[in-house]
């Protein structure tokens, strides 16, 4: 087996503790590159993303924390349109930190409880 780099362990690492103690709620998963960053909100039980929201062709679109908030926003307004109010925050291999953190924040701001 190939040695496995420092972000994929946190990944796997994260996802592990997430199934132990998320229970049967939904994961808000967040993907970031260096041009654009990503949410989706994903029923596990069912297999199938409930709500997503990304900088993708918006309006304040790019790499920078002022996108990220406003992702965040639109996640959680996406996710009330869904009826989802808890998630459990999959950061992926992230660290819990700038872009990540500000969506995050944004996300609790406008009404998701993780």
């Amino acid at each position: 087996m190939a040695k496995l780099s420092l972000f994929e362990r946190r990944r796997r690492r994260v996802r592990t503790a997430l199934r132990s103690r998320g229970g049967d709620r939904p994961r808000l998963s967040v993907h970031r590159t260096g041009r654009h960053i990503y949410a989706q909100i994903i029923d596990d039980a069912q297999g199938r993303t409930v709500a997503a929201a990304s900088t993708l062709g918006a309006k304040n679109s790019g790499a920078n924390v002022d996108a990220a908030v406003q992702v965040g926003k639109d996640i959680a307004s996406a996710a009330k349109k869904a009826g989802v109010t808890t998630v459990v925050f999959d950061r992926g291999g992230f660290l819990f930190h700038g872009r990540v953190k500000a969506l995050a924040d944004a996300a609790r701001e406008g009404g998701l409880e993780f």
